[in-house]
């Protein structure tokens, strides 16, 4: 008997110890009750609501299905819009995110476990319940961003695009030999990329989101070793030195060149509505047509407008100004309306939730109500 006894206390306590080491113990997940739907629209003087300091990497996701995306080092949370109070959270102590995005009402990470970024897991943006979760391989340096119906991971060396909906990997694309990505984003035109060769010479390329094949190629020159994508929302837009160039999305062609102040720091951003590729750099918010390349309207602005339900087409956007949030019409930007605001921060994301417009920078989600 009392060697049974000690043999029964060794496994528990075995048990205990793997339990403490395991991932179970290292992940803390809760959930919530779907938010309600706020009524109302932005007041004519809005006043800081709340604010918080993300860590972790960068999302361009700000918000989902009405609560604000919050990334952390080991984990993300989402909260309530007015009170900035956590509706939900999921981290793991014993694991690193490597990225964060939200799209289609779920939130997807991704967490290295190890050396890789190796594990995605998918949770129901309303409640934070687990949606999918599987492994892969991806590179220690990965990083996600979305658009409808596709995740993109993105590393130096190559692309793989995941259902969000579903935990499938559709495809996977290599960068070309002798060559390195610079940057790559998916959006409603498919997933662009930058890549520079070993020739020193600068690639645009962009890909069919669901299947992968190519759709064009285009060399930009030598470039600048700052050359970055605004984004792959109507047009293709490309920072590159002093100028913004919108790119055709059937075949790559300039649509439009926007000369550029000098380089500032931020990072540039790009969303659309209908058939308004809207392009924020270095200070000014530039319309231009997604058929014609025409620039609509051009404004200064501190960042990237809220556009109405996402990418749907819309008739006016809020754009963040200095000390205000302005209602401007989509196709000629004049002022439809204007919500006074105190210290709007220089280059966020923007987004309207009933009464509340929320911004979001690569440190930082504010709200303003």
């Amino acid at each position: 008997m009392w060697v049974w006894t000690a043999a029964t206390l060794v496994v528990v306590a075995v048990a205990v110890l793997a339990w403490r080491g395991s991932d179970a113990a290292a992940t803390s997940s809760t959930t919530a009750a779907p938010p309600a739907t706020p009524a109302g629209t932005p007041a004519a003087a809005l006043t800081a609501a709340w604010s918080v300091d993300t860590g972790g990497p960068a999302t361009a996701s700000v918000v989902e299905s009405d609560r604000v995306v919050v990334p952390a080092a080991d984990g993300v949370a989402m909260v309530d819009p007015a009170t900035g109070e956590e509706a939900w959270h999921y981290t793991r102590s014993g694991a690193r995110l490597c990225g964060a995005t939200a799209v289609d009402g779920v939130v997807v990470v991704l967490f290295s476990t190890g050396g890789r970024c190796d594990e995605l897991t998918a949770l129901r943006a309303t409640t934070g319940e687990r949606v999918w979760y599987r492994s892969v391989g991806f590179r220690a340096d990965a990083t996600l961003t979305s658009t409808d119906r596709i995740v993109l991971a993105t590393s130096p060396t190559g692309l793989a695009t995941v259902d969000p909906l579903g935990n499938n990997i559709r495809w996977h694309h290599a960068a070309d030999a002798g060559c390195r990505l610079v940057d790559a984003t998916a959006g409603t035109t498919g997933v662009a990329l930058l890549q520079r060769c070993a020739d020193g010479g600068l690639q645009a390329q962009l890909l069919d989101g669901f299947d992968g094949t190519l759709t064009w190629s285009r060399p930009l020159g030598t470039g600048t070793g700052t050359a970055r994508l605004a984004g792959a929302d109507g047009v293709v837009g490309v920072v590159d030195g002093d100028q913004l160039l919108a790119l055709r999305a059937p075949d790559g062609g300039t649509l439009q060149t926007l000369p550029l102040p000098a380089d500032d720091g931020t990072a540039p951003l790009q969303t659309s509505a209908g058939g308004t590729a809207l392009l924020w750099a270095r200070g000014t918010l530039t319309a231009v047509d997604t058929t014609t390349g025409a620039a609509a309207w051009s404004v200064p602005a501190v960042g990237l407008p809220a556009t109405p339900d996402g990418k749907q087409a819309g008739t006016s956007v809020v754009v963040p100004e200095d000390g205000a949030f302005v209602t401007r019409d989509l196709l000629t930007g004049t002022e439809l309306g204007r919500s006074t605001a105190p210290a709007v921060p220089v280059g966020a994301r923007t987004a309207v939730v009933g009464p509340v417009v929320v911004v979001g920078t690569t440190g930082e989600r504010a709200a303003f109500s």
